[in-house]
């Protein structure tokens, strides 16, 4: 984790919290999301986070996250990934109506994102909805 600089909070969901961070070495922002081992482990989710950074390891797409390498301690499993600038789709969608014309523009790119994970045999469910861009880069 010396190679990062944490920032801000971004977020908090059940496993752990999502922070902003730079690259101390390339000055590049990501995300950092940390998640408690513990967590997992207690609710039974292991298996789902090992095939989740198998599938986001896989993923190459303008409008699904990136994730940049994972790191772990004893206790925190690190997952260094691309900062979305625009905010996640999930958290767009969450706070209610969008106008038409957004809402087109973020189906459109989820419909991209799911069928680049389709055509690839790839579980889109692992990568879209907690990794899913709200951004102004092309599908």
């Amino acid at each position: 984790m010396q190679r990062y600089e944490l920032g801000r909070l971004l977020g908090q969901g059940t496993f752990g919290k999502v922070y902003y961070a730079r690259s101390a070495i390339s000055n590049q922002s990501v995300a950092i999301k940390t998640i408690d081992k513990s967590k997992i482990v207690k609710s039974g989710q292991a298996e789902r986070i090992k095939r989740e950074i198998s599938v986001m390891r896989l993923v190459r797409h303008p409008n699904i996250i990136q994730l940049y390498e994972v790191m772990a301690t004893k206790s925190k499993i690190y997952f260094v990934i691309e900062y979305a600038k625009g905010g996640e789709l999930f958290d767009k969608v969450s706070k209610g109506k969008l106008k038409e014309e957004l809402a087109h523009k973020y189906f459109q790119q989820l419909v991209n994102a799911v069928d680049f994970c389709h055509s690839r045999g790839l579980p889109a469910a692992y990568t879209l909805w907690h990794a899913c861009l709200c951004s102004s880069r092309s599908p």
